[in-house]
């Protein structure tokens, strides 16, 4: 069982980036995914997540109506599309999955992707 998320980098405030979660060894769409993001020196925030059965999406305050999350079940693959990025973006993104319903805490999450960096400034 294993996530892989990709999809960071460098980029100048107000572009955009795609980070993608892919799994292995088990079917993404029995689970809600969840993003986190910590930035050095600060606890690890939820940003979003996406519901198993029906696909309903949360978004954290803070990345509401800039990023938007989604799966695709036929690559096993959930996205989150984050335009607008403002400097406090930066940090160290994680995708997580979890059995139950989506959850705002890190604790509630069963499995956890490697993290992928992404660095806004210009």
């Amino acid at each position: 069982v294993q996530l892989q998320a990709s999809g960071g980098g460098l980029v100048q405030p107000g572009g955009s980036l795609r980070l993608s979660c892919a799994a292995s060894g088990f079917t993404l769409d029995h689970y809600a995914i969840g993003w986190f993001r910590q930035a050095p020196g600060k606890e690890r925030e939820w940003v979003s997540c996406i519901s198993s059965s029906d696909g309903i999406t949360y978004y954290a305050d803070s990345v509401t109506g800039r990023f938007t999350i989604s799966r695709d079940n036929a690559k096993n693959t959930v996205y989150l599309q984050m335009n607008s990025l403002k400097p406090e973006d930066t940090a160290v993104y994680y995708c997580a999955a979890t059995s139950f319903r989506c959850r705002t805490y890190y604790q509630g999450y069963d499995y956890w992707g490697q993290g992928t960096q992404v660095t806004v400034s210009s």
